[in-house]
């Protein structure tokens, strides 16, 4: 006798149905432990909480980020700006030969 799979004619097997065999019978007595269901149990809480940190995680760094980009990059601008502001007037100051004013020296010594 042969059974339709897919299109496909295949030859049963020898001995099916007649207690396949101590292999499968050990297999399904082990997957069906509660030692087993216990593990997939634990392993699926674990995926679980995993799921859940990481989303966290992601929306911390999104707010820390976020916070970065808008109060501390234009605080890194402004500070650069006045850097070359400074350093602009020295070079002023000593191309028309005035003393460099006090802010732009470090203050009085």
């Amino acid at each position: 006798m042969s059974s339709k799979k897919g299109g496909l004619s295949l030859p049963d097997r020898p001995g099916a149905g007649a207690g396949d065999g101590i292999i499968s019978r050990v297999s399904s007595s082990i997957s069906q432990s509660p030692i087993v269901y216990q593990g997939k149990r634990a392993a699926s809480d674990a995926a679980l909480i995993a799921k859940k940190l990481l989303k966290s995680t992601g929306k911390a760094a999104w707010i820390a980020g976020t916070t970065f980009l808008i109060l501390v990059v234009p605080l890194i601008i402004e500070m650069d700006r006045d850097a070359q502001l400074t350093e602009l007037e020295l070079q002023q100051a000593s191309l028309l030969g005035t003393p460099p004013p006090p802010s732009a020296a470090g203050g009085p010594k």
